[in-house]
């Protein structure tokens, strides 16, 4: 059986769906797709959609403040501007942002930054 698996959304597990789709609209100018207000808002994000899930009660400790999710996953965004300027800007609108790098023999700038919610994302530029 051959089969094709072509990468159609990610979806974020969320304390404050709200909160990140301010963020995600805002920052990165991605469109809502559809949206239930406080649980569910679907993102487009080029080719691939970005969901974000409200997490389940269960999971809410509003008593520890802002929730910041460590998680091992990164999302990467390829740009087509320039790494430093665009970091400098996202650093103006309040975003964490991590210092741009690159590897030997690598072809591309790197930029680490974190949403409110601590979710690690890289932007990715050709040399």
């Amino acid at each position: 059986m051959n089969t094709t698996f072509n990468l159609d959304t990610i979806i974020f597990y969320v304390q404050n769906v709200e909160k990140l789709r301010a963020f995600y609209t805002t920052i990165f100018g991605f469109e809502v797709v559809e949206e239930f207000k406080s649980s569910w808002a679907l993102l487009s994000a080029g080719p691939c959609k970005i969901g974000l899930h409200q997490i389940g009660e269960d999971y809410l400790d509003k008593s520890k403040g802002p929730f910041k999710f460590e998680n091992n996953v990164k999302i990467v965004f390829e740009i087509d501007q320039d790494m430093h300027a665009l970091r400098t800007h996202l650093m103006d609108q309040g975003v964490e942002m991590r210092g741009v790098k690159t590897f030997e023999a690598y072809d591309y700038w790197l930029c680490d930054g974190v949403d409110p919610e601590g979710n690690v994302f890289q932007l990715k530029q050709q040399k």
